[in-house]
C-alpha cells in the first residue's frame, strides 16, 4: 500500500477512487532540523543584543519586564497545548488527531516554562510591589516615602496571604507541578496507545478513548483554577490594585488564539513533507481556520465586555487601568493591538477560499503570534510608574528591550518545541480519527 502510494500520490491527493494509504514514513522531515538551528540561531542574536540593556538601570529595568513578557508567551503556548489536548481528548474530532503531536510537542516543553520561571520569582521585588515590600511594616515605609500610594498599601496587606513572596513559590510551584505530571501522563499514554498490541481494534480504540476522557475532563477544570491563578500572580498582580473577574478567561482564550495560530502554522509548513502532506487535507486546514475565527470572536467579545462594563459603571478605582492604557502614547499601541489581533483576523478569516489557502494562511498565523507580543506588551508595561500614560521612545531606550528580549526567549523555546516535533511520529495510528482523515475529500 505505501508504495502504491507513492506510485499514484498525485491522484490520491484529490481521492477520488478510494482511501489514501497511510505514509510510511511518520517521523518530522529533516526540514524541521533546519527550522530548530534557525531558531537557535535567531535566540543567540537577539540574546546578545539584549545585553546591551544591562548598562543602565533604566536598560536593566525593562530587561527583567521584558523577559517576563517573553515567558508568560511561552507559558501560553504550553499551557494552551494542554487544555486543547484535554479539551480533543474530552470531545474528540478529527480537528485534533492531526494537531495533536504538535500539540504534544508544545506541552513537552513545561520544563523550559518552569526554568525560565525562576529568574522571576528571584527577581520579583523589581517587578512586584508585594515582593519588594512583603510585610505590612514594610508598605507602610513605602507609603511614608510615597513609593506607594494608600490604596496599594491597603491592597497589598489584604492580599498577602496570595501576595506574598512564600505565596508566590508555592503557587508555582503548584502550577507547574500539576502541569508536569498531567503532560506526562497524555504523553506517556499517547505512546502506549501506538505500542498496544491490540492497535487497531475497537476494543483498543475504546480502552484508550475511555481512559483519556476519564482524566482530561476533571483535569480541564483543575488547570483552568490553577491557570488563573497563576496569571492573576505573575501578570495581573504587576499592578496590585487591579481586579477583574474574567482575566483567567481572557487568558485562557489568548492561549487557544495562540495555540492555534501556531499549530496551523506548524502543520501548513509541514505539509509540503510526509506524512502530513498525505494527512492534512484541505478539510482540516478550514476546520481549524473556523476555529481560529471562533477563538478571535471570543477574544474580542471578552476584551471589550470587560472594558463597556468598567467603563460605563465609571468607578474611580478601576478606570485608572485603562487611563494608563489609552493616555501618553498608548493609544497608539491600544489601536496597533485591536487592529492587528482582533480587525485582521476577523475580517480574513469571514473568507471561505482564504482558510483553505495554504499560503495566506502562513502570513495571517504570523500576523496572530506577532499580535499576542504586541497584547502582552500593552498588558505588561503601563503596570509601571514611569510608563503608566507615558509610553514615549526619546530618552527611554530601554523599552527597546520588548523588541530582543521576547525574541530572544521564545526563539529558544521555538528552538525546543521543534526538537520534540522530531521525536515522535506524527500521526497517531492507533486511532479512529486516523483512517477518517484518509478518507477522500468530498466537496462542500
Amino acid at each position: 500500500m505505501a508504495q502504491e502510494h507513492e506510485q499514484h500520490g498525485a491522484e490520491l491527493t484529490h481521492g477520488h477512487h478510494g482511501p489514501r494509504a497511510l505514509p510510511s514514513m511518520l517521523m518530522a522531515p529533516d526540514a524541521v532540523k533546519a527550522w530548530r538551528m534557525r531558531a537557535i540561531i535567531v535566540a543567540v542574536v537577539f540574546g546578545l543584543l539584549s545585553l546591551i540593556f544591562l548598562s543602565t538601570d533604566e536598560g536593566r529595568n525593562h530587561l527583567l519586564r521584558a523577559y517576563l513578557m517573553g515567558v508568560m508567551t511561552c507559558f501560553n503556548f504550553v499551557g494552551g497545548a494542554l487544555a486543547f489536548l484535554l479539551t480533543q481528548y474530552v470531545s474528540g474530532g478529527k480537528w485534533g488527531a492531526i494537531l495533536r503531536r504538535p500539540l504534544e510537542a508544545m506541552t513537552r516543553t513545561v520544563w523550559v516554562v518552569a526554568v525560565m520561571m525562576l529568574p522571576v520569582l528571584f527577581l520579583g521585588k523589581h517587578l512586584y510591589q508585594w515582593m519588594a515590600y512583603p510585610t505590612s511594616a514594610a508598605t507602610w515605609d513605602a507609603y511614608k516615602a510615597g513609593i506607594m500610594t494608600q490604596e496599594q498599601m491597603l491592597t497589598a496587606n489584604a492580599k498577602r496571604a496570595m501576595l506574598s513572596p512564600s505565596a508566590a513559590w508555592v503557587q508555582y510551584l503548584l502550577v507547574m507541578g500539576f502541569m508536569l505530571l498531567v503532560i506526562w501522563l497524555l504523553n506517556s499514554w499517547s505512546a502506549a496507545r501506538d505500542r498496544d498490541p491490540n492497535a487497531g481494534t475497537m476494543s483498543s480504540f475504546d480502552k484508550w478513548r475511555v481512559k483519556f476522557e476519564n482524566l482530561s475532563g476533571p483535569m480541564l477544570v483543575v488547570y483552568v483554577i490553577l491557570m488563573t491563578d497563576f496569571v492573576i500572580v505573575f501578570v495581573k498582580a504587576l499592578d496590585v490594585t487591579w481586579y477583574s473577574s474574567v482575566y483567567g478567561l481572557q487568558f485562557l482564550v489568548a492561549q487557544g488564539y495562540a495555540v492555534l495560530a501556531l499549530g496551523i502554522l506548524t502543520l501548513i509548513l509541514l505539509s509540503k513533507y510526509e506524512p502530513i502532506k498525505t494527512m492534512f487535507r484541505m478539510t482540516e486546514q478550514h476546520d481549524l481556520g473556523k476555529l481560529a475565527f471562533a477563538f478571535t470572536m471570543l477574544n474580542i467579545y471578552l476584551t471589550f465586555a470587560e472594558f463597556l462594563i468598567i467603563w460605563s459603571g465609571n468607578v474611580p478605582d478601576e478606570i485608572p487601568w485603562y487611563l494608563h492604557r489609552i493616555h501618553g502614547g498608548w493609544w497608539t499601541i491600544c489601536s496597533i493591538d485591536v487592529i492587528c489581533h482582533w480587525v485582521i483576523p476577523f475580517c480574513i478569516l469571514l473568507s471561505r477560499d482564504f482558510k483553505r489557502s495554504k499560503h495566506r494562511m502562513i502570513w495571517l498565523c504570523v500576523i496572530m503570534i506577532s499580535a499576542r507580543f504586541i497584547d502582552m506588551f500593552w498588558l505588561i508595561e503601563p503596570n509601571f510608574k514611569d510608563a503608566a500614560g507615558n509610553l514615549h521612545l526619546s530618552g527611554n531606550f530601554g523599552i527597546l528591550a520588548y523588541v530582543t528580549v521576547p525574541i530572544a526567549v521564545v526563539a529558544l523555546w521555538m528552538a525546543v518545541y521543534l526538537r520534540e516535533l522530531t521525536t515522535r511520529p506524527l500521526i497517531n495510528v492507533n486511532d479512529p480519527d486516523t483512517q477518517e482523515l484518509l478518507e477522500p475529500e468530498h466537496a462542500h
